[in-house]
């Protein structure tokens, strides 16, 4: 397995100490506990007031800032001295280094609210998940297939998390990825979108070009979310729909040839199957001159070893809830299912945003 060479020196050796490791394997084994009482730290303001709290605070002082019983905030005040959040001095307590990133890091954050309102009813079922490879995890919402079928009857403060948390990454990089694929010197006249959820992408491409038309293609539940978030923006009238269900390998893409086939945080939403089908179908409707972008955060190319630990464990999201059977792609496994599909990669452009690569595609001549 290739991984850059940050992650090569960090995964390919022992980094810890025996009680390190020990340690560790503790706060394995406490992980939900751990969660819960930094989640609620957060939303009950604590970390907060001991971050504007210049000399720290005690604990009564915390307890009546919050209005929780001492018993509360007693507990959780002494769970996140042990998960190294806050410190205490003397009988002060201050918020720790860790403390400030989970307060104040937008995409702890972002991760942290969709792990609690997405995720955690729904990972009790990973083990059959793993087992059925479908996502047993869903049913604590419904009983749909997969979660994009289900994302638009989903209770709002779920829909609010996942939505963030998909923005979140992808917004990072539209302004570098509308470069790479409008910076080149050919002329792009028509863009097909797969999988384009809700417009965002869309509607950047119609404001960086006004000659450019852009086909959204997707579920038709996503389309008609599509319609309402475009509704009288600027440009909207270039923004076309295609609604089909890309599981369907008969679904054929539209025609005739795009300049651009355009799929950013797609294809991780599919099993290397279903990745090398679709491709397979996009490259069917590609011409000589066409391009198919794939815009995917690859975890084996990631700068900082953090960001690839939440795209690895982003994979336990899409088995248990998503579909059952996708990941956050090593970039090897890619190339071998964009090969399989008879397309091959004339670049790889990494960097963009937080940690996004595109492969630029063409068909094999």
């Amino acid at each position: 397995m290739k991984l850059s060479k940050p992650l090569e020196d960090i995964y390919g050796k022992e980094q810890q100490t025996a009680l390190e490791a020990q340690r560790r394997a503790q706060e394995i084994a406490f992980a939900p506990m751990v969660f819960q009482v930094s989640r609620l730290m957060v939303k009950f303001g604590i970390l907060d007031y001991l971050a504007k709290s210049r000399n720290g605070a005690t604990q009564q002082a915390i307890v009546e800032h919050t209005g929780l019983s001492k018993y509360a905030v007693q507990v959780l005040l002494e769970a996140s001295l042990s998960i190294g959040t806050v410190l205490i001095k003397q009988d002060r307590y201050e918020i720790s280094k860790a403390g400030r990133f989970l307060l104040n890091d937008p995409m702890a954050r972002v991760n942290m609210n969709f792990n609690q309102d997405v995720n955690y009813l729904g990972l009790f079922h990973l083990e059959e998940a793993l087992r059925e490879g479908k996502p047993a995890g869903l049913k604590v919402f419904g009983n749909w297939a997969t979660i994009y079928e289900a994302l638009s009857e989903l209770p709002e403060h779920v829909q609010k998390s996942w939505f963030a948390f998909d923005h979140f990454y992808s917004d990072e990089s539209f302004a570098a990825a509308l470069e790479v694929v409008f910076g080149s010197n050919r002329k792009i006249n028509r863009l097909l979108d797969v999988g384009g959820n809700t417009g965002r992408w869309a509607l950047q491409c119609v404001d960086y070009d006004k000659d450019v038309e852009v086909t959204i293609m997707d579920l038709p539940q996503q389309l008609e979310m599509m319609r309402k978030n475009i509704a009288r923006k600027q440009g909207a009238e270039r923004i076309k729909a295609y609604g089909c269900n890309l599981l369907d390998p008969g679904a054929k893409f539209p025609g005739p040839a795009f300049d651009v086939v355009w799929m950013s945080q797609f294809l991780d939403c599919f099993s290397e199957e279903e990745v090398v089908s679709i491709c397979s179908r996009a490259a069917e409707s590609m011409d000589k001159h066409s391009r198919l972008y794939i815009m995917e955060t690859f975890w084996d190319r990631q700068k900082y070893e953090t960001a690839a630990y939440c795209l690895t464990l982003t994979s336990i999201y899409f088995t248990a809830m998503a579909n059952g059977n996708s990941k956050m792609y090593h970039s090897d496994d890619m190339l071998r299912c964009v090969g399989n599909a008879g397309l091959e990669v004339e670049k790889i452009v990494d960097g963009l945003g937080l940690g996004h690569s595109i492969m630029v595609c063409k068909k094999k001549r």
